[in-house]
């Protein structure tokens, strides 16, 4: 993957990736698309983002999911959109993981892990993987629900700001859901990379040359700092990210 600091300087307009243009896995209980080569899926132009490795839109049918299997060395992120996901480790956790909860795993000298939807209705969730700073930990999980306001409710972030969690990379990322007409500003540092990511609605992203882009459902949007200045919400049940990378 090319390192932050390279992508920085070599990014100089927004890099767009159409909900349309991802990967697109489909099994008899599991609709998941990719964002970024993922499993079978390669393309050498799409192997990530910075350290943002892998964002997966999964949605599992009923009584379906994905049986034990291991990780090693990565930061595992899951967003719960809709529904409820039954999570157990060899660590020793059994939880479930309820719409509007974040769960973060770090993967480090081994994990071996379930998703399964215990439930009788689909359930909805975004899978990121972010790759550490650090090799060999040990790994770790947590689990926490928020709230998530119209304006940028932090999920993680290395000085753990308003509850949210920390990862073994000093990243930092946003949930919104702000109303139609609702403008936010970008507030990532400088010298840092963005990444919005839809996970509904639609929303208008203006740049520094002072051009707009609108986003709806699946799209994500890579940046540098100050490529971007704010996005306004432009639908009803808008629900985003913004990841800060460094």
């Amino acid at each position: 993957m090319v390192s932050t600091t390279n992508l920085r300087s070599t990014l100089t307009t927004p890099l767009f990736r159409p909900a349309a243009d991802r990967f697109h896995s489909q099994i008899e209980w599991l609709d998941s698309w990719h964002s970024f080569s993922f499993g079978s899926h390669y393309d050498p132009a799409w192997m990530g983002f910075g350290p943002l490795r892998v964002i997966n839109d999964d949605t599992i049918a009923a009584g379906k999911g994905f049986g034990m299997h291991p990780h090693r060395d990565m930061e595992i992120v899951t967003v719960m959109v809709e529904g409820e996901l039954t999570h157990q480790d060899s660590m020793g956790n059994r939880e479930v993981l309820r719409a509007g909860e974040v769960q973060r795993m770090s993967a480090g000298t081994g994990v071996v892990h379930s998703e399964v939807n215990a439930s009788d209705r689909p359930c909805h969730l975004l899978q990121i993987w972010i790759e550490p700073v650090r090799l060999g930990i040990p790994p770790a999980y947590e689990q926490k629900p928020f709230a998530i306001a119209e304006g940028w409710t932090p999920l993680l972030s290395p000085t753990q700001d308003q509850e949210s969690m920390a990862i073994d990379r000093p990243i930092r990322l946003w949930r919104a859901q702000p109303a139609p007409g609702t403008t936010l500003e970008i507030p990532i540092a400088a010298k840092t990379l963005g990444w919005i990511q839809l996970i509904d609605g639609a929303a208008t992203v203006e740049s520094d040359a002072g051009t707009s882009q609108t986003l709806v459902r699946g799209d994500g949007l890579g940046f540098s700092q100050g490529q971007i200045q704010r996005l306004t919400s432009s639908q009803a049940g808008t629900d985003l990210l913004l990841f800060e990378l460094v």
